[in-house]
């Protein structure tokens, strides 16, 4: 028990001592906290799809994509039905518009769009379907699109509110007589 205990008194000691001993840095340790610091900066990434901080967008002839309307609302419908809309935009831009891709926030949407290239002051379109077949209540799904415009990823909506089927269910207390 003692060995312990004297062993323990002597490393804490030990570290009290050379813990204790902060500002004698020497020069070469001057430097390399410096050096340390300068790495630990932020390195610039180059990312054509990222404006940096505290400049306008570089490309001033990039195709720019301009909706009509970026949220549709398709009011209340039963349990089941299909809700199809279409998102017209405008390409405001100067060069032709191309959209790559499209992706909805769930399974119970898919979108379509057009797949050529969008001269600039014309229109296209991105159709989307709604299926609400196992949704209840308030929805709100949404489609993702990503083009060579500025900014290149834009979204659209669709909100609506799917009401219950009218068929009654079993409760707790077992399956429901129909007249």
């Amino acid at each position: 028990m003692k060995k312990n205990f004297l062993l323990a008194f002597a490393l804490g000691a030990a570290m009290v001592v050379t813990s204790c001993d902060q500002n004698n840095t020497t020069e070469s340790e001057a430097t390399a906290s410096t050096e340390t610091a300068a790495a630990e900066q932020p390195q610039q990434i180059d990312n054509p799809n990222v404006v940096p901080t505290g400049q306008t967008s570089t490309s001033e002839t990039a195709a720019v994509m301009s909706f009509n309307e970026s949220e549709y609302d398709f009011g209340t419908i039963k349990q089941g039905e299909i809700v199809e809309h279409t998102f017209t935009f405008t390409n405001t831009g100067k060069t032709p518009l191309v959209i790559e891709s499209a992706s909805a926030s769930c399974g119970c949407t898919a979108p379509d769009w057009t797949k050529d290239p969008v001269a600039p002051g014309e229109k296209g379109e991105v159709k989307v379907r709604f299926d609400s077949n196992g949704k209840v209540g308030q929805q709100s799904p949404t489609v993702t699109i990503r083009a060579n415009t500025e900014p290149n990823i834009v979204r659209v909506a669709m909100k609506g509110n799917v009401q219950g089927s009218s068929m009654p269910t079993a409760g707790a207390d077992g399956p429901v007589k129909l007249n």
